[in-house]
């Protein structure tokens, strides 16, 4: 009884969202392959985005919201590559290729800046993501066509720079989901998309058994022991948020090749806030995550985004009911997770503590 009341209260959060979803999937009245195959689509679509999440947490730096600037970097690949108008597989190979080094940019931007904020990373890195976003809408609406050279009149603004509010990307609208997929019972399975996925999960999984990656868990464990250790911490916090900052944005290339549109000035706005939403629906604290988190998120956060609204217009009448229900449920999951991963750190420092006094009380009284 006490394992399972320990296992409850590990995994609160997973379990409510198993209640939520299997309450709304059956008053949702969509079928299960309907659901399967929006799943599969939003799978293939976000899991690589929040894999970029388990880096930062494995170095200590917690729940990284600059994952933000990231998608901005594959952005502005994807306009770039765009207005050169190279299309299909070749578009999105040559956007990764353009974003790694945007991307390692501002991933070292906001390192040297996390560093500056050591215990209050999440927090910089969220005010830093709102910085950048203004550096960002400087670059598309003045930047581009003026200083950028933007060939395409299409692409920019009737004034003659900055760049429309969206850009189409139909001629590379889901060329890698549609490469070798394959139909299982009427659903889509994006191979390729699929193998990238995996590929990138056997990368962390070797990454975090290399020099760095055990330098970077004894910097998340105590980066004072690492320090006396020999390890230069601010240095493998850095490359910790350069190689998130990276992954976020190849994962962004993903998305939107996947959405087929670019929204210029808002598709990164809420990224990194679904990304860590549904990562701390798996099951993952700001201190602890691992790939099976990102998996099992995706699958229940993003099952209550497909039938929320369904659910919503059969309760009150109004379909956006449910729009606001699912947002204000990836903002309380956040927030409760939170709260939970304070209580538990506060318990363990007073058992810590209770633990040293009556190890104190033992000598006195030798």
């Amino acid at each position: 009884m006490k394992k399972v009341i320990n296992f409850c209260s590990k995994n609160i959060v997973p379990i409510m969202f198993v209640i939520i979803c299997a309450i709304c999937i059956p008053a949702s009245g969509f079928s299960v392959n309907y659901i399967l195959s929006e799943l599969m689509s939003r799978l293939s679509r976000n899991a690589f985005l929040i894999l970029s999440l388990l880096i930062p947490i494995m170095a200590g730096m917690g729940l990284n919201f600059g994952m933000t600037l990231g998608a901005m970097a594959g952005e502005l690949a994807l306009i770039l590559v765009y207005d050169w108008q190279i299309w299909g597989i070749p578009a999105i190979v040559l956007a990764s290729i353009i974003s790694i080094p945007i991307s390692i940019l501002f991933g070292w931007f906001c390192g040297k800046v996390l560093n500056m904020a050591k215990s209050r990373e999440m927090v910089a890195s969220y005010i830093i993501s709102y910085f950048m976003n203004g550096v960002y809408l400087l670059i598309v609406l003045y930047l581009m066509g003026t200083i950028i050279p933007i060939s395409d009149p299409d692409l920019l603004l009737m004034r003659g720079y900055g760049v429309r509010n969206s850009v189409n990307l139909t001629t590379s609208r889901q060329c890698l989901d549609n490469a070798l997929a394959i139909k299982v019972a009427g659903i889509k399975i994006p191979v390729l998309t699929l193998i990238i996925i995996a590929l990138m999960c056997l990368f962390i999984v070797w990454f975090k058994k290399t020099k760095l990656g055990q330098d970077m868990r004894a910097v998340g464990q105590d980066m004072e022991v690492a320090k006396d250790a020999g390890i230069n911490v601010d240095r493998t916090r850095i490359i910790a948020m350069i190689i998130s900052t990276v992954m976020a944005g190849l994962g962004m290339i993903i998305y939107l090749q996947n959405m087929g549109t670019i929204v210029t000035y808002s598709s990164h706005s809420n990224v990194g806030m679904f990304a860590i939403a549904a990562l701390l629906v798996g099951g993952a604290s700001v201190d602890r995550a691992s790939i099976g988190n990102v998996f099992l998120g995706v699958v229940l956060f993003h099952t209550l985004f497909i039938v929320a609204p369904s659910v919503g217009a059969k309760i009150t009448g109004d379909s956006m009911t449910g729009e606001y229900f699912r947002v204000f449920v990836s903002y309380a999951v956040i927030t409760i997770s939170l709260i939970m991963y304070e209580i538990k750190k506060r318990q363990q420092k007073s058992e810590v503590g209770k633990q040293l006094a009556a190890a104190q009380k033992k000598e006195e009284e030798k």
